[in-house]
């Protein structure tokens, strides 16, 4: 049987892991995570990583592997995914990559070209507009020079949109131009399933999730982290509300509501950003056999 790359996607708060260990356990597979937030080891309260039980009864690759001290990319995922995949491949034709971070899905189904590094006065010249003109004027920059980027980028992070500034400026070409290139080719069949739930259900399923981290010692993680705060990994979505709280510009009440709010914006965006996907099958996130009958039923097709 040929090698198979199952896809399962969806936003965050959907109810992947879950879904995941089951079509694992099914399957007899091991997961590869596609979750850039759950790589970093210091994070594990705001980024909702696999229980210890999980962990333990199932193989996860990628998860709490470096230090939010370490940079990595996309670009860098795609390779290591790929440099694994031969090894697991070996041991079962199918393994099952789960995540909601699409840059990184793309990455390893359909390959990104290599960004150059840019230029230092280029990277200093953005830094000074963001010091000057605050994140709004990084902002304005991006959607005047790629528009398409700006749709798809998370606007609250300083770091991504100079990066994709910094591209754009150094090549000439927009930034979005590196992310949607001819497709690679795999020599493994690729399977996209994607989680849904309506929008209501998903929104309340958030709140409750931030409520419960917050209840784990979400604020204590964030603290023992904020000296860390300039570390791109730590400009996320449950650090970065925490911080404004500590330094005083917001109220605790005030950084757990954005927590909610954010976390719901950023569910928003990852749908946008897999909307035009065709290869994606959706189902409802509490379909796991209807989802495992399609897997075991349905050709595969090179991502």
């Amino acid at each position: 049987m040929k090698n198979i790359l199952i896809v399962l996607l969806g936003p965050t708060g959907v109810g992947k892991t879950d879904v995941s260990i089951d079509i694992a356990r099914h399957l007899g597979c091991e997961i590869v995570s596609a979750d850039s937030r759950q790589f970093y080891r210091e994070m594990r309260i705001g980024t909702a990583v696999p229980s210890e039980d999980q962990l333990k009864e199932i193989k996860h690759h990628f998860i709490r592997f470096i230090s939010v001290r370490e940079y990595y990319s996309s670009s860098l995922f795609e390779r290591d995914v790929l440099k694994l995949l031969p090894g697991l491949f070996e041991r079962n034709n199918v393994v099952l990559m789960t995540g909601g971070s699409g840059m990184y899905i793309d990455a390893v189904c359909r390959g990104i070209d290599d960004i150059p590094d840019p230029d230092q006065a280029i990277r200093d010249k953005y830094t000074l507009l963001y010091k000057e003109e605050g994140i709004e004027g990084l902002r304005m920059t991006l959607k005047f020079i790629d528009p398409e980027h700006y749709e798809n980028v998370d606007l609250r992070n300083p770091k991504r949109i100079i990066r994709a500034l910094e591209v754009c400026e150094t090549t000439g070409r927009p930034y979005s131009s590196f992310l949607k290139k001819e497709k690679k080719q795999r020599d493994f069949d690729i399977l996209k399933i994607g989680l849904e739930r309506p929008r209501t259900e998903l929104y309340e399923r958030i709140n409750l999730r931030v409520e419960r981290m917050v209840s784990a010692g979400l604020e204590e993680e964030a603290k023992a982290l904020s000296d860390l705060r300039n570390m791109n990994a730590l400009n996320s979505v449950g650090y970065s509300e925490f911080f404004d709280y500590f330094e005083g510009n917001i109220s605790r009440e005030k950084a757990i509501e954005l927590i909610k709010r954010n976390t719901r914006r950023y569910a928003k965006r990852q749908m946008t950003w897999w909307a035009k996907d065709k290869e994606i099958k959706w189902f409802g996130a509490g379909k796991t056999d209807e989802i495992v009958n399609y897997i075991l039923n349905s050709p595969p097709r090179r991502g």
